[in-house]
Order: C-alpha cells, then sequence, then structure tokens
C-alpha cells in the first residue's frame, strides 16, 4: 500500500536525504518509509550543512597544525568518503553522456547509465578537482581582516555558504525539468516530487543560512562583492538546465549531482577572482 507522502514524518524524510546523500550508517537508527526517499532533494542542502560543515571544520582547525594546502586535502578527502564520491560519479557520467552522446537523447541516456567511465569523465573529473583546489587554495590566501585573523577563517566560510547554497540552486532543476527516465529505470529506482510551495520555502532557508556569515565578512570588509557570489552560480545553473532541456529534455540523479558541483566551482572560483 502506497503512503502519503505528506503524511510521512518530518524527520523521517530529514534523516531519508542524510541516508540518500552520504554513506554514514544512519539507516541502522532507522529505516525511512520508501516514500521518503522521493523527497530527499528537498533536504539536500541540510545535508550540506554536515558536509560543508565537517570540510570547513578540517580547513579551520587543521590549518593550524598543517600547511593549509594539506588542510584543503584532507577536506576535499572527507567529502568525498562521506558521500561515497555520489555526486563525482554524477559528475563523470554527465560529462561522458553529453560529451560522447551528441544530440541522440536516448544514447546520452544509455552512456550516463554505464558504470564504466569515459574519457570525457576521467579529464573533467581532473580538471574540477584541479580548479577545486587552486580555488579553495587562492581563498585561504586572501589578506587576513578584523574579522578573518586567519587566512584559512574566510575559506571555511566559503565551503560551509558554498556547500549549501550551491545544493540549494542545484535542487531548482526537479521544478524546472521532468525527470528523464521512469522509477523502473532510474538507477536508485526513485523519482524526485515536485516541491511545494512549504517545502520551497524550507529548501531557500536550508540554502542561504549558512551563507549569510560569508556575505556579512565579505561584504562589510569590502573584499568580497555579494552580488556576484549570488548571480554568477545562479547563471551556471541556467546554462546548465538549459543544455540539458535541449538535449536530455529532462534530468537525471547524475545531472543533478553534476550541476551541484558544477555550481559550487562557479562560486569558489568567482570569490578566488575577487581576491
Amino acid at each position: 500500500m502506497e503512503i502519503n507522502i505528506d503524511r510521512t514524518r518530518w524527520y523521517d524524510r530529514i534523516l531519508a536525504a542524510f541516508i540518500f546523500f552520504t554513506r554514514l550508517p544512519l539507516w541502522r537508527m532507522r529505516q525511512p518509509p520508501k516514500e521518503c526517499y522521493k523527497t530527499v532533494v528537498e533536504h539536500w542542502p541540510l545535508v550540506g550543512w554536515l558536509t560543508g560543515g565537517v570540510m570547513a571544520a578540517i580547513v579551520y582547525f587543521g590549518s593550524m597544525i598543517m600547511p593549509i594546502y594539506m588542510a584543503l586535502l584532507v577536506a576535499i578527502v572527507a567529502r568525498i568518503l562521506i558521500t561515497g564520491a555520489l555526486h563525482e560519479d554524477g559528475l563523470c557520467d554527465f560529462l561522458d553522456g553529453f560529451g560522447g552522446g551528441g544530440n541522440d537523447r536516448q544514447r546520452i541516456l544509455a552512456i550516463m547509465k554505464d558504470s564504466h567511465i569515459g574519457t570525457y569523465g576521467v579529464l573533467g573529473i581532473v580538471l574540477y578537482l584541479a580548479l577545486l583546489f587552486a580555488s579553495l587554495f587562492t581563498i585561504g590566501q586572501a589578506p587576513t581582516t578584523p574579522y578573518c585573523e586567519q587566512q584559512s577563517f574566510l575559506v571555511a566560510l566559503a565551503i560551509f555558504g558554498g556547500d549549501a547554497y550551491s545544493k540549494m540552486l542545484a535542487a531548482q532543476i526537479i521544478m524546472f525539468l521532468p525527470y528523464a527516465r521512469n522509477e523502473e529505470t532510474a538507477k536508485n529506482h526513485t523519482v524526485y516530487r515536485k516541491m511545494s510551495v512549504p517545502a520551497g520555502i524550507s529548501l531557500f532557508v536550508q540554502g542561504i543560512l549558512p551563507l549569510l556569515p560569508l556575505l556579512y565578512v565579505g561584504t562589510t570588509t569590502e573584499i568580497l562583492r555579494w552580488d556576484l557570489m549570488i548571480f554568477i552560480p545562479c547563471l551556471v545553473m541556467y546554462f546548465i538546465y538549459y543544455m540539458m532541456l535541449r538535449r536530455l529534455r529532462g534530468y537525471t540523479g547524475d545531472c543533478c549531482g553534476a550541476l551541484f558541483l558544477l555550481i559550487e566551482l562557479s562560486f569558489y572560483i568567482t570569490l578566488a577572482t575577487q581576491l
């Protein structure tokens, strides 16, 4: 018997998001109803509070005992371990599909579902990780200010805010495009539901709150422009959405993961170019 999603407990839906987007053994505490997994995108930025928070803590406290570049590498590895490289796998599949599938929708979907990684995926993940590290390292070299007496403080704020904000933007794709497959052919056998107005408001709050400290520090010290931090990732989101609309006429789970990583990367590059 199918359960009404709205009648499931709110904490089950949040737990489902953490189980889905991380490899933490939270399922041992409680197993949410299957229907809860259709709402995981609505709580995606909340998972970013965890992954971004862990990365930020490693960078900030780790830089006190090791060079900042080593702390950044440890932080990146930590997130990959927490998520099981879920989003990185999506990025590789996305690049392989759109790089090798041409304008053939079915071929793109077939390539993305193939577990093997191709040339576009290998090159893409290497370039992504190189740009991610370079942009975060550049932010970490920003001049100290009264608010940022340690260089690692600004990059920690950027990671904590950028993770949740980027997931909030990426989550919008389920409102703009239909799922490209059905429940039976989807990798995780789950199709995300469209968000209600309350869910959309909740998503916005989850994505904006972690960003506020960075916006405050960046604008009061006049080292960062808040409008560019907000606008550039939105622009990147639109261009990727338009490409999916034209060539795939929908989205997949891999598209969501790739969209998040590319939006987040644009956020960090935008910050790095201002310093």
